[in-house]
């Protein structure tokens, strides 16, 4: 999978994964969600732009996991719901993944229970010099990139503020969850995610 740096303009999308999950369980595919989304504006925004880009985000998504996965996310209490979903938005995008996996995992392992400013340009001037796609892109991209991925952390429930030295908050999931994940070969995000070495 590429760097790309769409995700910028992707929020977490909590409430709306939720729904779209909730006409799966109707029996609808990811294209009819598509289409309702259009015809009947399920996500509640103004534009048929902004209509198709969050169902396109959100499918995308929901392309990256099984009945399992959306059944736990429908049925779990709401802090395993946001970790599953942030688990879809690791899934789905690599540049993602690497920070949860390189930096916040990192901390959880050392100790050092906080996400400073620093921590994302070391992890960006990081990624710029093993990548010519990234080291094209301009500082207002890492800008955004760092809004984004702290926005979902926070409403994903992985840091407890989003200010400041941002506080890792290390999440708790099921055990059944944990070891389905491992069983499909999921193991590597969901150890990103728990902070396991």
């Amino acid at each position: 999978m590429e760097y790309k740096s769409t995700i910028k303009s992707r929020p977490y999308l909590f409430k709306e994964t939720k729904k779209a999950i909730t006409f799966i369980n109707k029996g609808m595919d990811l294209n009819s969600i598509k289409e309702k989304s259009l015809e009947d504006n399920i996500f509640q925004v103004e534009s048929a732009t902004r209509k198709k880009e969050l169902a396109s985000i959100i499918t995308t998504r929901l392309q990256f996991i099984d009945s399992f996965i959306i059944d736990k996310i429908r049925n779990s209490n709401i802090d395993t719901a946001k970790v599953l979903v942030l688990y879809m938005i690791i899934k789905s995008d690599r540049l993602f993944f690497e920070f949860i996996n390189e930096v916040y995992k990192e901390k959880i392992i050392l100790k050092d229970l906080f996400i400073r400013d620093k921590d994302f340009y070391v992890f960006f001037q990081n990624k710029r010099e093993q990548s010519e796609r990234v080291a094209d892109w301009t500082e207002y991209t890492f800008m955004k990139l760092k809004q984004v991925y702290i926005r979902i952390l926070y409403e994903s429930g992985l840091i407890k503020n989003s200010k400041g030295d941002r506080e890792i908050q290390v999440p708790i999931i099921d055990s059944d969850i944990i070891n389905y994940l491992y069983s499909i070969g999921d193991s590597i995000y969901i150890n990103a995610i728990l902070g396991i070495g």
